[in-house]
């Protein structure tokens, strides 16, 4: 064996290590120093000593060491205990902390540090947490509560003494956990001894100790902390969306105060007046139930409204303001905590179909546009805000590991290194020698074997190698590795020889394949011969896999087989078959024939998407294992703090919400209903719970609890979903060889299409004689034509399709031509394309740019700058398609024959002819090519689109409408033809079909033919349907489209892989759905109330059908249901929008058996299913999906620059204009007025206290506005009439400061005109009730119009940089979020177009009421809104769903000669699913727009590189210095300068010898201009980068540019030659001093004094010297 390395830097701690710590402490207080130290990531608490210290001493185990990380030691020594785990105390004493060498401590120590405690505190732990979830408790509890308590008070004492109270970061009080369980285990002393009347407190606070699990995990308790930082990080958008929350909260208030209490009461006719006058006294004492109107099946009554557009009571009925809000009172805007709680339930979509329908009843339709602001951008745009934070943070985290792993000691890692490779060549040299001590000659085939399947999976060999002791490697020879005989080896190598080919594995992909589509043919009712085919298919296929698992064994030995995972799970398959075999007739195991569905994913084998999606998962789940384990012991937590906090006001107060005393099925009385209810409400459905929890406790309980839940909970989930996008947007392909069983299906493949060309080739060549020069020509038009046709993909199959260079050559020409006009550009070919073969794609791009994006820069064609104008297509004697189109009828008169000698007058005339057709293309070229007429083109395809929107329901009882619309028609349709022909004159026929856009123009063109026709003919009138299609027209009219359709297909085409291995996994949920569920979720219905019978009064099919003597009741499925594979898809996708899941798990859950009745929560496990599916078929996948879509949008955004993919180009320069003025001051300095009076206003208006009263005041009125309720007192609506008043006031002699100290330049500022106009329109909304009464104008106008100031928070400079920097990426994003909108909006307008024509009659139920129906484009257009936030559209498709029992197929609709309110099922569930699929497509590329955009703020904030930003804060400081514009400063003010500027090009004080050594010009008068100071200090920041020269040229340019008409002087000088004048002249008045000195003194003294004098001189000399030196020195210094 390997020695391991000794010990190595472990010295023991002892009293001389102390005494020089206490030494070194005191050393460091007096020289008040800090080191630049930082923790070693590998030496941190709770992890393993590093292997490189060497294997440790039973002497060095448990007792103190000297600490090894210079970080830690100062105070503390370490505990190593016996597996390597570190641990660190403090080691002064300090407050009640015994010395380190007291025997009491490090007893105490040992015992903390000991494996076995840990594990004893975790056993305690978990036995306390299933104790916990008791309800039913045993005679025991007393004495397991004893034995936990003291468990945990025995190590809280172990704890205080081994770590002491009070010493440091390591003590008792320095862990905040430890803080958390001494109190709680002091309250249970306390609870116990001295409040004996309160066990359900302790109850409560004993939850806590679930929490215990945290610090016990050191995984956990990091993340803990690294969550904790998030939050901190989070705390500006917290804060913002609690500012937008109260601002809707208050709007709402103001537009919806008591209206949910309009309900339509009950009006007898007679005594009218005097009827309405008692009612209206007394409104309120109106009972609840009696007088209002019910709709059918609805729990609540009617909801009316006064408005026009809002609902209507019916006849008999008045309308009027009684009884209580709906939902137990709980949904209304009545004050700002219930207004508050209406607005959080909208951003967290939840139900918030249900209180947008109460508003609309009882408002109006026309206030659907709060919520699409609300439920629609507000909560995109926060959501936005929470995930872009979270994946920085998590980025940040992530890169914060790496660097600190990267700064681990090299020599560690080294010596680690090395004894790891030395132990493992020791293992595998030995289990070689022991491998081959078997007769060597016999091995060959197996070692042939091991080295082609085997050895490619060394690493995983390794592994297992490593866990195994060499006893079993030697069993595994004896027994696992077979070589009887040659007999023996010759059937190993047969067996070898057929799995090796490749049409084995071939045919086992088609056996996986049709063994998946034989578990998808499973359905209920199956009749006798059809089960029996399933039953006997499933014994074939399950017969193959076992004959393909025994010729592996045999081929591999049973050693090699099982060395790969594959292989493994493949006989995992095998044997659960089997089994199923076996025990089919035994009862109970129905699961294992669910678990059949396995064998689809033995496809991943041959699929490598597959395979590197798992390899990704695997590897990020366990990279993330803490983060899931922390996530479910949340949930624990939770579900266990509910059920004692609510379980017994379940089971006190259950009356109050259900009127049979019966539990609802989402409770909290036990734990597994409280655990379902908290996983409820984490997938966003937690309002109706609830409702249901304030009605059996306090209000004051339930908020709190539910708020905590879903806060923290949605931040775990969030947070893991941001770690998995980003695992699957950066992962890479497994780092294995390609699996050769994916290489062997490849190969059969391709030699079944060689063979099959070969069959058809000769085919072709016996039927047809073909001369071989002109089957070469048709063979090179072909695969030219086949490569301009060819898609995206195609063209990336067929790039390496020709072999000689003529042809490679010829075929990029082609494919850079036809590039521009395919609809998805491939981003490897060229787009430069002469504008003369059509109407470029790219039009608005600069022909700069796109030259100097092209890939083909040498080639000889270059876009003209004037080829749209010139009409190139003409000019040119021979185009590019006159060309083609001449080649095409070349070869087609060679093919037929026609060569014909052409005379001197034929050639005339045909040249005359051929000049007539040139002028001809040329004038229609021009036409289209018109800007006038594009605009015309595109404004009659708009005014096409919008005529649709007319055709509703009413469009008959509008007869002028009707005709108009008719005759708009033709004449569209007659316009666009005359566009298609004008084209196809311009361009060709080959150029205009080759443009995808075209092409989509063609299709509208004979959509609007076809609807022509069909209006023409009865027979045919089913052809007006699609006129649907109409509005794909303006995809082609307008470049934003364009741009967005394109950046969509390219970020989401090469996910449809991955979208494929989702498909497969719902596959999977959907067969074992049918297998679970098929059949059960019929149930018996009382058609009088539409309930299910109790199963104490029917128990089955047959008693339900003969119930009645002559009647039968209806035995009826559930619409949702999983009888096939098609409703469990369907089901699926409703669980996963969480629409209508509740009802499909209630279901799953009632179901018993088939032709059994229901039973409430019969099978409540199958909860189960849902959830499983939930976190692997929903979770999961869209963590992939997003990830790959993420990678793709990084990918392509890289080719194009680092710009945004999804805008134009225009817009580029519409963004970086929208950026400066967003970072610039857009405000222009308002000159002082000279008037005293004025310019006293002026300081006041213009100082910073004058803002901060200012925005006090709009907060302070906001408070005010909070305190509003609708049952408020009379003395309450007086005091908010005085307050409104009182603030008008207030903000009008706010206007008339300004105005008497800006004057005009009062209205050059944008928030002044604002703020002019909320004065203007609240002075209004005082004076206007007045005038014509408050009944017209509503009372809340004021306050709405006051309320809106609040937005100057956001105003740049005034309100806090978080919330700028908050708002800056939603604004840089608008224009991609624009573009996306529009084309989502266009979207909305096709399918709500396509709802009118199909479902503008089906009975209004379930989902369809007078408010989202199809009958007009608005309601349509209602129902489609829900559809895209995901709310409700389930009812909507359940009313859909009617069948002809439910509805009238005869029903005659009045005005129209359409019959019947019948739905259309299959219409219904394509419409949905398609929508539901483009909508989410589009949506999540929105998310990804603005995270992305946040992404490249935050880094670019972080790079070391100058932005605009930077430069206009230089300017801004310049503006002080140098007020009269001169662009110079005097160089005596440049220290001053420099120190005022901002980060990075700051330079603080003393800089003056940092300033002389940048050797700046200087001009006439010791002045410095601006540039040379702005590239200097670039300079100086950017250091020796390698852009710098680049950059500094484009300041100086830019500069240059932005000041043509600048005054120069040449510079004279620069500031390190001043400074050496200066030091020059210094010197040289210094020696001429000493000189003039010297010669007076020699005037006046004797000989010996002039010796004197003489060596005085020498001195003098000598100092001056000495002083020339040191000054010199000074300036190097400072250079």
């Amino acid at each position: 064996m390997l020695a391991s390395p000794e010990p190595k830097d472990l010295v023991p701690f002892t009293k001389e290590s102390l005494e020089f710590m206490k030494q070194r402490i005191a050393k460091k207080c007096n020289e008040e120093q800090e080191d630049d130290l930082q923790p070693n990531v590998s030496l941190e608490v709770g992890k393993e000593l590093p292997f490189a210290y060497g294997n440790l001493s039973p002497g060095m185990v448990s007792v103190p060491l000297e600490d090894v990380d210079p970080y830690y030691n100062k105070n503390t020594f370490m505990i190593i205990n016996k597996r390597r785990t570190i641990f660190r105390f403090n080691a002064t004493s300090t407050w009640c902390t015994l010395s380190p060498f007291s025997p009491t401590r490090r007893i105490m120590i040992k015992v903390l540090v000991h494996p076995f405690f840990r594990l004893l505190i975790l056993i305690s732990v978990l036995t306390d947490c299933v104790f916990m979830t008791m309800t039913n408790f045993a005679y025991w509890r007393a004495i397991l509560e004893d034995t936990l308590l003291g468990i945990y008070t025995m190590e809280i004492l172990v704890k205080l003494i081994a770590r002491g109270i009070w010493a440091g970061p390591f003590s008792f009080v320095g862990d905040p956990w430890n803080g958390l369980d001494f109190s709680v285990t002091l309250f249970e002393f306390v609870a116990r001894y001295s409040l004996p009347g309160s066990a359900s407190i302790l109850n409560i606070v004993r939850t806590l100790r679930v929490l215990k699990i945290i610090p016990l995990n050191h995984g956990m308790k990091s993340l803990a902390g690294i969550l904790n930082n998030c939050v901190k990080k989070l705390t500006g958008v917290i804060i913002l969306t609690l500012l937008f929350l109260s601002i809707f909260s208050l709007t709402g208030m103001g537009l919806f105060m008591g209206n949910l209490k309009h309900k339509c009461l009950w009006w007898p006719q007679e005594n009218e007046n005097e009827t309405l006058h008692n009612r209206t006294e007394n409104m309120y004492n109106i009972p609840e139930v009696e007088n209002f109107y019910y709709l059918v099946g609805e729990k609540y009554a009617l909801l009316c409204g006064n408005r026009t557009d809002a609902s209507q009571c019916p006849e008999g009925y008045l309308c009027v303001k009684t009884g209580r809000n709906p939902d137990f009172g709980y949904t209304n805007f009545d004050n700002f905590g219930w207004a508050f709680l209406a607005l959080f339930r909208l951003m967290t979509q939840d139900y918030q179909e249900g209180l947008y329908h109460q508003i609309l009843y009882a408002s109006g339709k026309i206030y659907m546009i709060f919520f699409v602001v609300v439920s629609f951008w507000f909560a995109f745009y926060m959501a936005s805000l929470f995930l872009s934070i979270l994946a920085m943070a998590y980025e940040e985290e992530k890169q914060a590991n790496t660097e600190r792993a990267q700064k681990t000691e090299p020599k560690y890692q080294q010596t680690l290194q090395e004894f790891q490779e030395g132990k493992e060549a020791v293992e595998t040299k030995t289990i070689q020698i022991e491998m081959k001590k078997r007769s060597p000659t016999s091995m060959t085939t197996s070692v042939d074997m091991l080295d082609d399947d085997t050895l490619r999976h060394n690493e995983e060999a390794k592994k297992s190698r490593k866990k195994c002791p060499l006893c079993w490697y030697r069993c595994a020879k004896i027994f696992c590795i077979w070589d009887c005989s040659p007999c023996w080896l010759k059937l190993k190598e047969f067996a070898h020889m057929i799995l090796m080919d490749p049409f084995t594995d071939l045919a086992l992909v088609i056996c996986i394949i049709l063994n998946t589509l034989l578990l998808a043919l499973e359905h209920y009712p199956m009749n006798e011969d059809f089960d029996t085919l399933l039953s006997i298919g499933n014994l074939v296929f399950i017969g193959i896999f076992t004959v393909e698992m025994i010729f592996k064994i045999i081929a591999m030995h049973p050693y090699g087989y099982f060395q790969m995972g594959w292989n493994i799970f493949d006989s995992l398959i095998v044997f659960l078959g089997l089994t199923d075999i076996f025990l089919a007739n035994v009862e109970g195991l129905s699961l294992l024939q669910s678990l059949r569905v396995l064998r689809i994913f033995k496809l991943g084998k041959y699929w490598p998407t597959f395979r590197n999606l798992l390899w990704t998962l695997n590897k990020s789940l366990v990279a993330l294992q803490n983060l899931v384990l922390l996530l479910f012991t949340f949930i624990f937590f939770s579900a266990t703090l509910g059920m004692k906090i609510f379980g017994a006001s379940y089971e006190n107060c259950v009356c109050n919400i259900n009127s049979d005393c019966q539990l609802p099925r989402w409770h909290m009385q036990d734990f597994f209903h409280s655990y379902m209810n908290v996983l409820r409400m984490l997938c966003g459905e937690w309002i109706e719970t609830l409702w249901d929890c304030m009605q059996v406790a306090s209000r004051a309980t339930c908020i709190p609890f539910y708020m905590i839940v879903i806060l923290i909970g949605n931040l775990l989930i969030l947070y893991l979903f941001v770690a998995l996008v980003s695992s699957f947007s950066s992962h890479k392909s497994q780092p294995t060889e390609e699996n050769k069983d994916a290489k062997n299906v490849q190969l059969a493949v391709a030699q079944i299409k060689k063979a099959v060309n070969n069959v058809l080739l000769k085919v072709l060549c016996k039927k047809q004689n073909i001369p071989q020069e002109v089957m070469e020509n048709a063979s090179e038009t072909y695969v030219k034509e086949t490569i301009s046709d060819n898609t995206l993909s195609q063209l990336s199959n067929t790039q390496d399709f020709p072999k000689d260079k003529d042809k490679s050559s010829c075929t990029e020409k082609n494919m850079t031509d036809n590039e521009n006009q395919s609809l998805i550009p491939s981003p490897s070919v060229s787009e430069s394309v002469p504008i003369a073969s059509g109407e470029s794609d790219i039009e608005n791009l600069d022909n700069k740019e796109i030259q100097s994006k092209s890939g083909y820069g040498s080639s000889k064609e270059k876009i003209k700058p004037s080829s749209s104008s010139e009409c190139s297509t003409v000019d040119i004697a021979l185009s590019e398609e006159e060309e083609m189109v001449y080649e095409q009828e070349r070869s087609k008169h060679l093919k037929n024959g026609h060569r014909r000698r052409s005379t001197p007058s034929q050639t005339s005339r045909e040249s005359k002819n051929g000049k007539i057709w040139q002028n001809i293309r040329k004038t229609c070229c021009k036409i289209v090519e018109n800007n006038w007429f594009k605009c015309f083109i595109g404004l009659v395809t708009l005014l096409s689109t919008g005529a649709l929107a007319l055709e509703d329901i009413y469009i008959n009882q509008r007869k002028t409408i009707k005709i108009l619309l008719e005759y708009a028609d033709m004449i569209f349709t007659y316009i666009f033809i005359l566009e298609m022909l004008l084209k196809w004159m311009a361009y060709g026929f080959k150029a205009y079909f080759t443009n995808a856009w075209y092409r989509l123009d063609f299709m509208v063109v004979i959509v609007f033919c076809l609807s022509l026709i069909g209006k023409s003919q009865d027979s045919l009138k089913a052809l007006t349907s699609i006129k649907f299609l109409r509005p794909l027209r303006v995809l082609s009219q307008f470049e934003r489209m364009k741009v967005v359709l394109r950046a969509l297909i390219k970020t989401t085409l090469p996910a449809v892989n991955v979208f494929l291995v989702c498909l497969m996994i719902w596959l999977v949920f959907s067969i074992m759905g049918v297998q679970l569920f098929a059949g059960r979720f019929y149930e018996c219905i009382d058609p009088a109330n539409g309930e299910r019978f109790p199963i104490s009064e029917i128990t089955n099919q047959s008693q339900c059908e003969s119930l009645v003597l002559n009647e039968s009741m209806p035995w009826k499925n559930a619409e949702l249901n999983f009888d096939n594979v098609g409703n469990g898809f369907l089901s699926l996708l409703q669980v996963a929008t969480f629409n209508g899941w509740i009802s499909i798990m209630n279901s799953a859950t009632d179901s018993t058996s088939i032709t059994l009745q229901p039973n409430f929560e019969n099978n409540i496990y199958m909860y189960w299913y849902f959830i499983i599916f939930i976190f692997f078929g929903v979770f999961l996948p869209m963590s992939m999906l997003i990830g790959t879509i993420v990678a793709n949008f990084n990918k392509h955004k890289i080719k194009q620059g680092g710009s945004n993919i999804f805008i134009t180009a225009k817009q580029k320069k519409q963004c970086r204009g929208l950026k400066k003025l967003m970072l610039e001051d857009s405000e222009r300095p308002i000159p002082r007025p000279k008037n005293k009076f004025q310019g006293f206003i002026f300081d006041l208006v213009t100082n910073q206290k004058f803002e901060i009263i200012i925005m006090v005041l709009i907060f302070a009125y906001a408070l005010a506005l909070m305190m509003e309720s609708d049952d408020e007192s009379p003395q309450m609506e007086i005091a908010l009439y005085w307050i409104n008043t009182i603030f008008v006031l207030l903000y009008t002699g706010e206007c008339l400061l300004k105005l008497i100290a800006f004057r005009c330049y009062y209205f050059t500022m944008g928030w002044n005109i604002f703020d002019f106009m909320v004065v203007i329109f609240s002075i209004i909304g005082l004076l206007l009730p007045m005038m014509v009464g408050s009944y017209l104008v509503s009372s809340s106008l004021v306050q709405l119009i006051l309320l809106s100031r609040t937005i100057h928070i956001l105003r740049l400079g005034k309100g806090p940089e978080v919330f700028h920097n908050l708002m800056l990426p939603l604004m840089l994003s608008l224009p991609a979020l624009l573009n996306l909108s529009f084309l989502i909006f266009l979207v909305m307008f096709i399918y709500a177009i396509f709802g009118m024509y199909n479902f503008a009659y089906v009975k209004k139920e379930a989902g369809i009421n007078d408010v989202s129906n199809f009958e007009t484009f608005g309601s349509s257009m209602l129902c489609i809104f829900q559809v895209t936030i995901f709310a409700g559209w389930d009812g909507m498709l359940s009313a859909i769903f009617n069948s002809k029992a439910d509805c009238d197929p005869d029903k005659i609709n009045p005005g129209t000669q359409i019959k019947g309110d019948c739905g259309n099922p299959y219409f219904g569930i394509i419409y949905f699913v398609t929508y539901i699929l483009i909508s989410w497509m589009i949506i999540v590329n929105m998310y990804i727009v603005v995270v992305m955009e946040f992404f490249n703020i935050v880094s670019k904030k972080k790079a070391k590189s100058l932005s605009e930003d930077d430069f206009r804060k230089f300017f801004q400081v310049w503006k002080r210095f140098d007020p009269d514009r001169t662009q110079y400063i005097d160089s005596s003010k440049l220290s001053d300068f420099a120190a005022a500027l901002d980060p990075p090009l700051v330079m603080a004080k003393p800089n003056k010898g940092q300033l002389i050594a940048m050797d700046l010009p200087m001009a006439v008068g010791d002045r410095i201009h601006c540039l040379d100071i702005l590239l200097a200090l670039t300079k100086r920041v950017l250091g020796k980068d390698e852009g710098m020269e680049k950059v500094l040229s484009e300041i100086e340019t830019g500069f240059l540019l932005a000041n043509p008409f600048k005054i120069t002087y040449e510079p004279i000088t620069t500031t390190l030659k001043r400074k050496q004048e200066a030091v020059s002249a210094t010197i040289i008045q210094r020696a001429y001093k000493s000189y003039r000195l010297r010669r007076h003194d020699k005037n006046t003294s004797d000989i010996h004094m002039i010796d004197d004098d003489d060596g005085d001189a020498k001195d003098a000399k000598g100092d001056s010297h000495c002083e020339k030196t040191a000054e010199n020195s000074m300036i190097q210094s400072q250079i």
